[in-house]
């Protein structure tokens, strides 16, 4: 097919298809092309000059090498950059994605996988031959341990064509075992001394990169913007703080992100213990000489347990809200904010709503006894304040602790501190049953993608999708979000003005006032999402064990869903 030739329309068959068997039938491998090729069609690059496909106006480059592959003896070695290349290569398939666990709700799992994963795709509008086109580089989400550019969920057709003066690029990172490990407690393991934050600094190589590279796109490579949802969130709520990352970007914007999304290298140690376990290796010459094949099944075994960021006071601050309130984000605009219901994204994960209701208090009563006796206080008044079953309680308390507080943290800190930053709150609902306004729902409506209802349920409104990407958009050219039709004021801890994003998107002040008040001490604990290492010697599972034989039974089905989890997230 020439590079020029359009989609055709899906027929039946194509209609037809599982979304796995959508996901591994875009697969390709990118050549290298000799003799004549449509210049139209090509960037000019300092790795090579990269030719792209064309539909109507949007050309899309898929699978651009930003990083020389970390295979061989640059295995969990920070990312080399690419070398110079005169070379004319085809850019119509995306990377492979980086090795994970299969996963319904992450499709990039299904695409093919591998340790050579460093790529990146770029979307542009023709209609607009502009070259200094605001630049959006999208980081995914996934725990750290699953996702990739693969996922139709990110596909940037739709927001360029909505906005020719804006060119989208979404990155691919190491994740899980081949991104976040620390390899420090195997023998050999000090010549790996960036193997627990590989996919940040993968981040940083392909900023890098398109600092170099994008005006080849048409971009301008002093306006960049990085934006990401929940890891990709974290990811961009730590660039700022990274020194090397200065001058690299001027906007970040946060979707259900922070950087309370990272581990202290305590935390980090219970993955390696078990990467030795699994393995049965407790040296880097025997881990090394593992195949690809043998680190994919390894992986399978340890995703579950998969690492954050590490605090390792050199790439990242053991203490990452001190750099924001030290000032050294003040020169970086940001966006940020969460959805009302994060925590009922798990319901869907854990096969329903019984599991997760069998599920969530066991995790509520483990996360407990981290508290102080006055921390636990706060929390009996905040369950008490709020009406509903005690599920539900629960679940608001972790879009509490995991999402909203640590943002406004962020956001606080940076605007006391020199730095300009906006707030959102996300409530337009998915209609699966149970998710509410759920982690994830509003990727659809950012990437005008409205026909992928993964998190949503149904197509997504059209008008909010619309009004989403010009808020996005917006921000990125100028650093102001605001439409002549809607007034977005920076956020402040005098007014704390937030836009809530709904059917009826408006500006609010103090949203959820009394609970920010009462749990704002408690943010920082870092409590985050793993159901992977609970204890269940809890009042609840003890309660449940001591009833009746049903409810042995219950305790069963809570446990299936827990392994639901553990394969996740």
């Amino acid at each position: 097919m020439s590079p020029e030739t359009k989609n055709p329309e899906p027929n039946d068959n194509e209609k037809a298809l599982t979304p796995k068997e959508r996901v591994r039938a875009a697969y390709g491998v990118n050549r290298g092309i000799e003799g004549e090729y449509d210049r139209s069609l090509a960037a000019a690059c300092d790795n090579g000059v990269f030719v792209g496909r064309k539909d109507g106006d949007i050309l899309a480059f898929r699978g651009v090498p930003f990083a020389l592959p970390p295979v061989g003896e640059r295995r969990w070695k920070r990312p080399a950059p690419t070398e110079p290349d005169a070379g004319v290569y085809e850019a119509y398939f995306n990377g492979k994605s980086p090795i994970q666990t299969e996963w319904e709700t992450e499709q990039a799992s299904y695409y093919p996988q591998g340790e050579d994963c460093l790529y990146l795709n770029v979307w542009t509008n023709t209609a607009d031959p502009s070259t200094n086109k605001t630049v959006m580089v999208f980081l995914h989400g996934g725990a750290y341990g699953w996702g990739g550019t693969a996922d139709p969920l990110y596909d940037g057709a739709n927001l360029v064509k909505a906005h020719p003066d804006v060119i989208l690029v979404t990155v691919a990172y190491r994740i899980g075992l081949m991104g976040f490990v620390d390899l420090s407690y195997l023998k050999g393991g000090e010549a790996y001394p960036d193997a627990p934050n590989l996919g940040v600094l993968d981040q940083l190589e392909a900023l890098r990169w398109i600092k170099r590279n994008i005006k080849a796109f048409g971009g301008d490579p002093d306006n960049v913007t990085v934006f990401g949802e929940s890891a990709g969130g974290g990811l961009a709520s730590l660039l700022p703080i990274i020194p090397q990352a200065k001058g690299l970007f001027r906007r970040v914007i946060v979707e259900s992100g922070s950087v309370a999304l990272t581990f202290s290298k305590e935390e980090c140690r219970d993955f390696t213990k078990r990467l030795i376990r699994e393995s049965g290796v407790r040296d880097m010459d025997s881990l090394m000489r593992l195949s690809e094949a043998q680190l994919k099944a390894l992986n399978e075994k340890l995703n579950a347990y998969n690492n954050f960021p590490q605090r390792d006071g050199a790439l990242i601050p053991l203490d990452p809200y001190a750099a924001y309130e030290q000032g050294m984000t003040k020169d970086v605009d940001i966006l940020i904010g969460t959805n009302a219901d994060e925590s009922n994204y798990w319901v869907d994960e854990m096969g329903g709503i019984v599991p997760f209701r069998l599920s969530i208090p066991v995790k509520f009563e483990n996360d407990l006894r981290r508290l102080t006796r006055i921390d636990k206080a706060r929390v009996k008044k905040f369950m008490a304040m709020l009406k509903g079953q005690d599920t539900w309680k629960m679940a608001e308390f972790y879009d509490e602790l995991m999402f909203r507080l640590p943002a406004i943290k962020q956001a606080e800190l940076h605007s006391k501190n020199g730095g300009r930053a906006f707030m959102y709150y996300w409530t337009e609902p998915s209609v699966n049953p149970y998710c509410g306004a759920c982690h994830a729902v509003e990727l659809a409506y950012v990437f005008g993608n409205t026909e992928e209802t993964i998190f949503t349920g149904k197509p997504a409104d059209k008008a909010l999708s619309d009004l989403t990407m010009q808020l996005w958009t917006n921000f990125a050219r100028t650093g102001d979000p605001s439409t002549e039709s809607l007034l977005w004021k920076p956020y402040d801890v005098e007014e704390r003005q937030t836009m809530v994003l709904s059917a009826q998107p408006h500006a609010e002040s103090d949203v959820l006032g009394a609970q920010r008040k009462l749990l704002k001490p408690l943010a920082r604990h870092m409590i985050k999402g793993s159901y992977s290492t609970l204890d269940y010697n809890v009042p609840y599972v003890r309660k449940m064990l001591g009833a009746a034989a049903l409810s042995l039974a219950a305790v069963t089905i809570a446990g299936v869903a827990l392994y639901r989890v553990f394969k996740h997230k």
